[in-house]
């Protein structure tokens, strides 16, 4: 499964040197996993509420490529899939004109709210395969 999302690069992303801010990344990637919760259907709010279940980011291996600077047009491509009944998996790459400028693997878990790992929930896991 693949998901894509469009990311411009602003002054505010920038640091003294005028290329991104390495945290940055970050942030790009976690709006990219959170893009694609919601383009899958699935309502984080309403299982916290409704369910008492939560994801959590265990586990972040980054490889920093190139650098992108002020008004770069980058993509987050993002694959993704179910490594156990409780991990979420996604591969991360950050894109310019088609060349991987960021490279990350993510693993989240699921939890409940008081912090005890779960199952993904069926929905979740009958979608990943």
């Amino acid at each position: 499964m693949t998901h894509r999302l469009p990311v411009r690069v602003y002054y505010e992303d920038t640091d003294m040197g005028g290329i991104v801010y390495y945290a940055n990344y970050l942030k790009y990637i976690e709006r990219a996993r959170s893009e694609l919760v919601e383009e899958m259907g699935l309502n984080q709010n309403k299982m916290k509420d409704e369910d008492g279940l939560v994801f959590v980011v265990v586990r972040v291996e980054a490889d920093y490529k190139a650098p992108a600077r002020l008004d770069d047009r980058l993509e987050v491509v993002t694959e993704h899939h179910a490594a156990s009944a409780t991990r979420w998996v996604f591969d991360q790459d950050v894109q310019r004109d088609g060349k991987t400028i960021f490279r990350a693997k993510v693993t989240a878990v699921c939890m409940t709210v008081e912090g005890k790992p779960a199952r993904l929930p069926a929905e979740l896991r009958a979608r990943l395969g």
